[in-house]
Order: structure tokens, then sequence, then C-alpha cells
């Protein structure tokens, strides 16, 4: 089910991504992320939702402004994470559906989506969602030892 996370989700939440971070270049940030700042996250006031089968936060969609001045206001930039046993269950889509439908009702126009180029599967989950490769920024980011190009999205709303 899908629904808007708490500050009790943080915990688990902060599980999640901080493995992610750890075992993957799925994010180039190698400092995991604290209870507290996912749950500030959380709070911020952007749309959080997360995936829960009665058994806690097991996945999380959001999404957050595109940059920081007015010019971009219509644009967002969105972060998904599921656990490794909900892939390929249709969770991904319902909760990229449910993000799509809060960010029309709050008049944005854009989502991008910045994907790790290798990440194959990412990128195809993306392209069958509507979105479209727009740009390639080779080696912009570094982690466990390789640069690693960045892949962006984006799909009109």
């Amino acid at each position: 089910m899908i629904r808007s996370a708490t500050p009790d989700d943080a915990p688990a939440l902060a599980t999640l991504w901080n493995r992610v971070i750890r075992d993957t270049t799925t994010i180039f940030n190698a400092t995991e992320r604290s209870e507290a700042e996912v749950a500030q996250l959380i709070t911020a006031g952007d749309p959080f939702l997360v995936w829960d089968e009665g058994r806690g936060a097991r996945g999380l969609a959001r999404w957050f402004p595109f940059r920081g001045t007015d010019g971009y206001r219509h644009t967002v930039e969105h972060t998904i994470l599921l656990g490794e046993d909900l892939h390929g269950r249709g969770v991904g889509r319902a909760m990229m559906a449910q993000l799509f439908e809060t960010a029309r009702a709050a008049d944005k126009h854009v989502m991008v989506a910045c994907v790790t180029a290798e990440n194959r599967a990412g990128l195809a989950f993306h392209e069958r969602l509507g979105f479209e490769r727009t740009g390639l920024m080779p080696e912009v980011g570094r982690k466990f030892g390789r640069w690693l190009d960045l892949a962006i999205l984006q799909k009109r709303l």
C-alpha cells in the first residue's frame, strides 16, 4: 500500500537508503543518511511516499525542487528506492503514478530523473514510464574509486 511517509518511518527508510549508499553506485553519495536527516526530509513539506505492506516502510518515492530559483518552479526532480524484494512487482510503477499525480496537483510541468548511466534497469524503468533521455554528463560522479556518468531523463507531466 502507498501512503505518505511519517517521521516514524525514518529508521526503516534510513536502513533502505543506507544499504543503497553502501553497496551500489545508484547513489553517488558515500555518506549515509541518519534517521534524523530522513525524518527532516519527510517533514520538509515535499511529497514523500512510502510502500508499506503492513511491516513498515520498504520503499520510498519523493519529489523535490529542481534547482532553487523561481524560473524552475514548475520542474521537480525525484528519488525512488525499493527494497530488493519489491523489484518486478509493479510497486515502483504504482508509486511513480501516485508521485506524478501529486506533482500535477502542485502545478508541476516536468519531472527529472538523474540516473547512474550504468544502471540499465533504472534507465529502462524510467523509459517505460515515459521519461526521455535528454542528457549525459560524463564522469561527474565518483564512487568506489571509479568515475561515473549521470544520465538525465525528463517526463512532461
